[in-house]
């Protein structure tokens, strides 16, 4: 096992909602952080330690965890 992917979840095809437990979702100031680091991946994963640096300052939000029937009231769907 790579430490470097613990944590790490790719998912390549639909999953269902009734499948989800939960879902996590950054607050809005977190956006530019997490768009650098997904940036800067790739160039973390060849040792670079600036890159990285940009990558471990995303980790720094804090993500936001709803239950699945809290979905509707965040994407504005809710009665």
């Amino acid at each position: 096992l790579d430490p470097a992917a613990l944590g790490e979840v790719r998912v390549s095809g639909t999953v269902a909602l009734g499948k989800a437990a939960a879902v996590h979702v950054d607050l809005g100031d977190a956006e530019g952080d997490a768009s650098a680091a997904a940036d800067a991946l790739p160039a973390a994963d060849r040792g670079d330690d600036d890159a990285q640096f940009v990558v471990d300052g995303a980790e720094d939000h804090e993500l936001l965890w709803y239950a699945t029937q809290e979905i509707p009231n965040l994407v504005g769907l809710a009665d």
